[in-house]
């Protein structure tokens, strides 16, 4: 093992090992630690790397913080399987009581437990568990214990109860609402039960309420954030086929494709306005789309710069469900950042106030308060316009801010599009309404 390797096997053990082991790391110098880690990895050289997070790549990291749900969202071969894996393997101590759950048993067993990505493929040697197909039942040696159970079978879940909980593709599960809310009531095991969702997302009204449920933390991966582990003309020769279409948002970049018959943006679009970032601009602005409330929908933050009649998404800066001031501190920093000539900020839901709270947190530029008094798809039907016109360009991926864009107009969307929104009243106030000089602006 190289000094590099060694430090990072050991600092993944201090991160997520028991307390003991982080107790009794936190004691050692670095001397008598790398004496430790060498001592571990003599006596137990497969165990050692099967049991901490040395073989995942960031993406597939379980999210830090106080969480219920962690619903991974990805494209295909975007390691969620890998990742779900990984995770249930670090909660199967003794007596653990886990669920396992795919669209049907076989997906459960082919996949989940037997496949490459499979927890029987992942653990270590020292505890790899048996699966028992008459009974549905994978047996860890340490004790622990993991259920297979099928959506189509949603009634099976009434009576276990569970410390954890594993959902792979949850978007082709039927009747998934019914079947999650089943899971969820026999989460009641232990001090602190948990449950991991992967799946490729599709539209679906189900994903969308539970991606706007508290207590849920969603991450991302596009598919091409895992080719160093696929063959090397997989990706290759699905963007040649597909690369720019619905499709390939959708199975590659794994967003919600989230767009209702008339849809005023759709994926297809949106793959064509990727842009290099410029180093110079007429004006910037800021955007800012306050919340309603604390703790409820994100604060729509959106950096736009305007180049001659044409404007360039620079940032999406959104943060979610936080106090004024700490929304309010991360737009006065984009703007300060990135140099903004102004702050356009919506004042529905705060008036004067909003410009106050601005200020307060340092705020570096002029705030303009606009008010909306049409609705969202009235205000974005002339923004759609100049996408169309091929005069907006966005400068990165912005899967979130995308995904709302497609969802405005939806008929059961369960939350407000804050992204979208900022956005809107970003270019608006460029090309809409700007009747500025333009004046030059470097980076």
């Amino acid at each position: 093992m190289t000094i590099p390797m060694a430090h990072a096997v050991l600092n993944s053990l201090i991160e997520f090992a028991g307390p003991s082991t982080r107790d009794l790391t936190a004691m050692l110098d670095g001397s008598r630690r790398m004496a430790f880690l060498r001592r571990l990895w003599r006596s137990r050289p497969n165990e050692t790397l099967c049991s901490i997070p040395f073989r995942l790549q960031e993406h597939q990291w379980p999210p830090k913080g106080d969480w219920s749900t962690w619903l991974f969202l990805g494209g295909r071969g975007a390691g969620k399987t890998h990742a779900g894996a990984d995770w249930i393997i670090r909660r199967a101590t003794p007596d653990a009581r886990i669920a396992l759950v795919g669209a049907t048993l076989n997906d459960v067993r082919e996949v989940m437990i037997e496949g490459p990505s499979g927890l029987r493929a992942l653990a270590p040697n020292t505890d790899r568990p048996t699966y028992f197909s008459s009974r549905r039942r994978l047996e860890w040696p340490s004790g622990a214990v993991a259920q297979a159970f099928s959506a189509e079978e949603p009634e099976r879940l009434r009576g276990p109860q569970f410390d954890a909980a594993w959902c792979d593709e949850f978007c082709a599960w039927p009747s998934a609402g019914e079947t999650l809310a089943l899971l969820r009531l026999g989460l009641r095991r232990g001090s602190d039960p948990r449950l991991v969702v992967t799946t490729t997302p599709k539209p679906q009204a189900a994903l969308r309420r539970l991606m706007a449920e508290p207590g849920v933390v969603v991450t991302r991966a596009a598919t091409s954030e895992n080719a160093g582990h696929l063959a090397p003309t997989f990706l290759e020769s699905l963007e040649a086929l597909y690369g720019g279409t619905r499709l390939a948002a959708q199975e590659l970049d794994g967003q919600v494709l989230d767009a209702p018959e008339g849809a005023l943006w759709r994926a297809e679009d949106l793959q064509r306005v990727r842009v290099i970032r410029p180093d110079r601009w007429d004006c910037l602005v800021v955007a800012v789309d306050p919340p309603a409330g604390i703790g409820g929908d994100a604060c729509g933050i959106v950096a736009v710069a305007r180049i001659k009649d044409r404007a360039v998404v620079l940032e999406d800066a959104s943060v979610g469900g936080l106090h004024p001031n700490a929304w309010a501190r991360v737009a006065a920093e984009v703007a300060q950042r990135l140099g903004a000539d102004r702050i356009v900020a919506e004042a529905n839901q705060g008036g004067e106030m909003v410009r106050t709270i601005l200020a307060s947190q340092g705020c570096p530029c002029p705030v303009k308060l606009v008010h909306a008094r049409v609705g969202k798809r009235l205000r974005a039907e002339p923004v759609a316009a100049l996408y169309e016109q091929g005069r907006v360009g966005h400068a990165a991926r912005f899967p979130l801010l995308e995904e709302e864009l497609m969802a405005l107009g939806a008929p059961d969307l369960n939350h407000s599009p804050d992204r979208a929104d900022a956005l809107v009243w970003a270019i608006t106030d460029l090309l809409i309404e700007e009747r500025r000089i333009p004046r030059i602006r470097r980076l």
